[in-house]
């Protein structure tokens, strides 16, 4: 008899490619994920998946397969969606996800305090450049910085984060004063592409130093301010996390850094779920509270 279990290793192999992304998505050895596909495999009689040097690709049947193992999926969450709003009981896990610096300097104090108030609520921080679905329940809550579109989320602004530029008392030593004339030729930059940053400050950053030469770039936040701070070179970075930084000094552009909304995020059949809303308003609360940190421009301290 076909054992259901083994359909969700075979999804995430077909999605991530690999048994190792496969792995770390299911939080199983490699083995395990290699067994239950073989498991699956024996069961239909038919082979699912090739192993190429892409990765591994379905085969016919298996294309067949995973279309069909999508929409049970899609049934099943729907169902554990439907039940777990039902919850009235102020227990269990919620699982919140952001960047990686959201998630240790503005997040991490904040859940922190949850468990005096509500000892039975585990909280499970999950510290992501990538967005988390939360329609395939890989997250219950997301704090992001730039507005999702989908139809199924419930999404609310609850703040601002102001960012600047940025570098090392070292680095302006080595390098002599800013200043913001043919392209910044002969300065060093720091580029980040996802994590914190999005679009908007990266192409900021690219049109203010066309010709600086980049020095590091980086999907991780905290890595652009330990390099900026180890004098790398200059980098657009979240006010309240330069300003943590007593080496840092901010430089005063001809325009201003653009900010980013923080948004709230959650599914709309889990938003009800006392568990979820008692976390919600905790983040939303904190926040708020941090405002001045967050956004000292929108204060005038900026």
């Amino acid at each position: 008899m076909l054992d259901w279990d083994d359909l969700r290793f075979f999804l995430s192999l077909a999605r991530h490619g690999s048994l190792s992304a496969a792995a770390k998505d299911l939080h199983v050895a490699l083995s395990t994920v290699g067994r239950r596909l073989g498991s699956l495999e024996a069961a239909l009689g038919v082979r699912l998946l090739n192993r190429t040097p892409d990765g591994y690709q379905t085969t016919l049947a298996g294309q067949e397969v995973l279309e069909q193992s999508i929409r049970l999926e899609a049934v099943a969450l729907l169902l554990e969606r439907s039940v777990s709003g039902r919850d009235t009981t102020l227990a269990g896990l919620v699982r919140v996800t952001c960047a990686e610096t959201v998630a240790a300097h503005i997040l991490a104090p904040a859940l922190a305090a949850l468990h005096d108030a509500h000892p039975d609520i585990m909280l499970e921080l999950i510290p992501n450049p990538r967005e988390l679905s939360l329609a395939m329940r890989e997250a219950d809550i997301s704090v992001r910085l730039k507005r999702p579109e989908q139809h199924d989320l419930v999404v609310r602004r609850i703040g601002t984060l102001a960012f600047g530029l940025y570098a090392s008392t070292a680095y302006l030593e080595r390098h002599g004063p800013v200043e913001f004339v043919s392209g910044m030729l002969g300065h060093h930059c720091i580029t980040q592409q996802e994590d914190v940053q999005d679009a908007t400050q990266a192409a900021w950053l690219g049109d203010l130093m066309p010709q600086a030469r980049i020095a590091i770039q980086t999907t991780s936040h905290e890595a652009a301010v330990v390099a900026a701070v180890h004098g790398a070179g200059l980098a657009c970075l979240a006010c309240f996390r330069a300003a943590l930084e007593p080496t840092l000094r901010r430089i005063m552009p001809p325009s201003a850094v653009p900010s980013a909304g923080i948004w709230l995020v959650v599914h709309s059949d889990s938003r009800r779920t006392p568990r979820i809303r008692v976390v919600l308003s905790l983040i939303t609360e904190h926040v708020r509270a941090m405002r001045t940190l967050l956004d000292p421009v929108a204060d005038g301290l900026g």
